[in-house]
């Protein structure tokens, strides 16, 4: 059986990015705010890395902290439109009129 190990991400608002470490590598989300929106705009990755999985997992956990701060989401990245295509469950966090 395969152990998850728990992901924590930091909020740094000040670089305005969510930033998580893995085996020594940082991996940040780029957004922005605009009223009661979110907008992910950047997902900077090391260079060899191929871990799809991973960042389906921290968008889906960067998703949650918007929910918990009842925040609507705009994908701007297409790395992350393509996670919204995939995963139709998040769709109730995109703003009124925008589809993906």
């Amino acid at each position: 059986m395969e152990v998850q190990q728990m992901m924590e991400i930091h909020d740094n608002a000040f670089a305005r990015q969510f930033e998580t470490n893995l085996n020594g590598n940082l991996i940040t989300v780029e957004y922005s705010f605009q009223e009661r929106k979110i907008f992910l705009t950047r997902i900077n990755l090391p260079d060899d890395f191929d871990n799809e999985e991973y960042v389906d997992e921290l968008i889906k956990n960067i998703l949650e902290i918007a929910e918990e701060r009842k925040l609507k989401v705009v994908p701007i990245y297409p790395r992350i439109t393509k996670f919204f295509r995939k995963y139709k469950a998040y769709k109730d966090l995109l703003p009124p009129g925008i589809r993906i």
